[in-house]
């Protein structure tokens, strides 16, 4: 299935991607392919995703979708760690696997004449792991690190508390995708092997290459590695709610040796799908991005002095991700700091934003997004999200006509409907306190 070109509708869109210049098609097996053709780069950037992460994790298995797609990327059936490396390495490529809640994820990068080379790598590392022991005893040792390392960090340790607080235990947002020790450590080979086998399939998988190629050599290119794929998966269950918060829900976590407090407040937001979210975008620029940090920026950091850094983040995923404020204070000023947080809150939802406020953000968001679409990467990166939300091969065509349509109005409403200054989550990780 090929969408056909169409005519573009205006000169001020011409150099933007838009379905008169991306190539989709549908593979019998279900792989989507995207392709935008970039005669002026030599190289070109591949990327995808496939309908695998921590959702699909078995119940105390936490961790073991980002574990299976570690141990993926250290040798294959065919090649072992070295010779994977070295494979790509002559060819002057880069790869690598990630793993969120709903996808897992992939990217690489080449000349475009061995695009070939590149996605029979790709293909070998995401269908054939070897999963060779001593590779997973290194992958298991280098997590178990890591989470001993998250545990003497500020920033992490209240980032993990936000969303166990955030988020009730059924949700897959309540836990770490990375794992914790007491579920890390009894994962067996079998466990990684049963995974991937029953979840790394090809039904769902999006590919999208952007550079050096022609459409149809790289759809070609990609049915040469892939079209004899076979399989889907079973459905997954919907998620299950994530209630809005009905009292402050708050943690303090004290780590020794500390200089810097961190802590995170916030509450589960529109997903990526809600007709709130483009509002919801624009009115979080306002207040956390814009100008160092937006609203929070200017009154809690440079006119009270109260945080190394502050801002506020729309995450609007598969499913409701958090609307969160983050920052950085000394230890001192926390509680001060958490409450001019919570009054620039109440400022934001009881007032609407100003008409200079609205107009310098749409400026800003509009402004900026032809220099994330200047490379193939960025292309690459923004295609993946049409495809992944279905938002239609014109949105970015579209994009600043809907954003200079959102109202103060709508803002004002969408947040609130979703920011609550008096009932939240709040994750604080601090310098532990000496006794009295």
């Amino acid at each position: 299935m090929t969408v056909p070109p169409q005519t573009r509708t205006s000169r001020s869109t011409r150099s933007l991607p838009g379905p008169d210049d991306t190539l989709r098609t549908v593979l019998d097996n279900g792989i989507t392919v995207l392709v935008r053709e970039n005669p002026a780069s030599p190289a070109v950037v591949v990327r995808g995703y496939l309908e695998v992460g921590s959702e699909d994790e078995p119940p105390g298995m936490h961790g073991l979708a980002g574990f299976t797609t570690d141990v993926m990327e250290r040798g294959t059936v065919g090649r072992s760690f070295g010779e994977l490396y070295e494979a790509v390495e002559s060819i002057g490529a880069s790869f690598g696997l990630g793993i969120g809640t709903h996808t897992a994820s992939f990217a690489a990068k080449g000349l475009a004449e061995d695009a070939d080379a590149l996605l029979s790598i790709l293909a070998d590392v995401l269908r054939w792991p070897a999963f060779d022991p001593d590779q997973i005893a290194r992958a298991r040792a280098e997590i178990l690190t890591d989470i001993r390392e998250r545990a003497q960090e500020t920033r992490r340790m209240a980032g993990m508390a936000f969303y166990e607080l955030a988020y009730p235990e059924a949700h897959p947002y309540h836990w770490s995708q990375l794992g914790y020790a007491e579920t890390i450590e009894p994962i067996t080979r079998d466990d990684l092997v049963a995974f991937h086998r029953t979840t790394f399939l090809p039904h769902g998988l999006v590919i999208v290459i952007v550079g050096g190629i022609l459409a149809e050599e790289a759809v070609r290119s990609v049915k040469r590695a892939f079209a004899d794929w076979s399989g889907s998966r079973p459905a997954r269950s919907p998620l299950v709610d994530a209630p809005s918060l009905e009292r402050p829900r708050i943690r303090r976590i004290s780590l020794d040796e500390k200089a810097q407090a961190n802590v995170v407040l916030g509450w589960p937001g529109p997903s990526r799908h809600h007709g709130d979210f483009i509002p919801c975008l624009v009115g979080n620029t306002i207040l956390g991005l814009f100008g160092m940090y937006g609203r929070l920026g200017r009154s809690i950091r440079e006119e009270n002095g109260l945080a190394y850094y502050v801002y506020s983040k729309l995450s609007g995923g598969a499913g409701p991700g958090p609307w969160r404020v983050a920052g950085g204070f000394d230890p001192d000023h926390v509680d001060q700091g958490v409450e001019q947080i919570r009054r620039e809150l109440h400022r934001f939802i009881d007032s609407p934003v100003t008409e200079e406020e609205l107009a310098n953000t749409a400026s800003y968001m509009t402004g900026s997004l032809p220099l994330h679409l200047e490379t193939n990467a960025g292309v690459a990166r923004s295609l993946i999200s049409i495809e992944r939300y279905g938002l239609g091969l014109d949105y970015l065509q579209n994009y600043t006509s809907m954003i200079q349509e959102v109202t103060s109005v709508e803002i004002q409403a969408a947040a609130q409907r979703w920011i609550d200054p008096d009932n939240y989550a709040l994750a604080i990780a601090e310098p532990t306190r000496e006794a009295s």
